[in-house]
């Protein structure tokens, strides 16, 4: 029960946090039909500046100013440069998004060099929220769920209760018909672009302390994001967070599991010689292919499920 309920728990967090990620790239395919390459170099970013205002002003200002700085950078990075080779088309838009992101990769390290930065989880939210016999679950864990579900309240009435919100979710299926109404339609795509790079933002303030801080998180967190994506169906935040939740869990567990198909084979009293062929890949432990079950789950969906899990278009 032990092992069982606190790794689900860090799979929940974990999974929680993926989500903070992918929502906002989900919010800006939604719209614009645009794969953001770069959207985890906004996370990297947040990280960053979180690490910096923190380091002067602390971590409180550092968590409501960061995000809104990404946001801000997100929103200039799409009213001058995406909205300008919007015209030409899917590919040039993913060429700039994906050269952006080593322009980014190459500035961060100008900045602040090619190793970690020393970006603390606040004195405040240090120590363990509860101990069950010996195992304990640390207070900012349950700090980032808070967040990532208060952001998921939030994104939800912004969407539905709000004035603006109804213009944005008009503007992704009708655009032409909002901007008759007289709605300015690229201001839109500025806006929703600008808060997807913030909540991209958010998520690096959050998971750049409780992880690391250094110039390759983009690249740990981006492949995953889009896995997120596709799994949970493209355009679907519903299924953003479905599709996190689940792969959290499951590479939590994953990573705990230290078993392999050889112990199965011990455990029924068989014997498996060493000359065997597939002796090496029978050895290989849950844990050594983690990595690669989130890889394997979105070629799963790709091949049965091409649309995702909720989506309703197919990639």
């Amino acid at each position: 029960m032990e092992f069982t309920l606190f790794t689900l728990l860090n799979g929940l967090s974990y999974g929680l946090l993926l989500f903070m990620l992918s929502s906002g790239l989900t919010l800006i395919f939604s719209m614009m039909g645009v794969l953001n390459f770069a959207h985890a170099s906004f996370y990297m970013i947040g990280a960053y500046v979180a690490y910096a205002i923190s380091s002067t002003i602390g971590y409180w200002p550092a968590l409501l100013i960061a995000p809104l700085l990404v946001g801000v950078l997100g929103a200039l990075v799409e009213r001058y440069g995406l909205r300008r080779v919007h015209q030409y088309g899917h590919i040039p838009e993913l060429l700039f998004t994906f050269g952006l992101s080593y322009v980014v990769l190459e500035c961060v390290q100008l900045i602040w060099g090619r190793t970690a930065v020393p970006y603390a989880i606040p004195a405040t939210l240090e120590g363990s929220l509860f101990t069950l016999y010996t195992t304990t679950f640390p207070l900012y864990r349950a700090f980032m769920m808070l967040i990532a579900l208060l952001m998921l309240i939030a994104i939800y009435l912004l969407l539905t209760r709000t004035r603006i919100g109804l213009v944005i979710q008009a503007a992704l299926t009708h655009p032409q018909a909002v901007e008759a109404l007289g709605h300015n339609v690229p201001r839109i795509f500025t806006l929703v672009f600008g808060g997807g790079c913030a909540l991209a933002g958010l998520a690096g303030v959050i998971g750049g302390n409780a992880f690391v801080t250094e110039p390759n998180m983009a690249a740990a967190v981006g492949s995953i994001t889009f896995v997120v994506v596709v799994v949970g169906g493209l355009g679907s935040l519903v299924g953003a967070l479905v599709a996190s939740l689940l792969i959290g869990v499951l590479q939590t567990f994953a990573v705990a599991l230290d078993y392999s198909l050889l112990d199965v084979f011990r455990l029924l009293g068989l014997t498996v010689s060493t000359s065997t062929p597939a002796y090496d890949l029978l050895k290989l432990t849950i844990s050594q292919t983690a990595p690669v079950m989130p890889y394997l789950l979105l070629v799963l969906i790709l091949i049965f499920r091409p649309k995702g899990l909720m989506g309703s278009r197919e990639g």
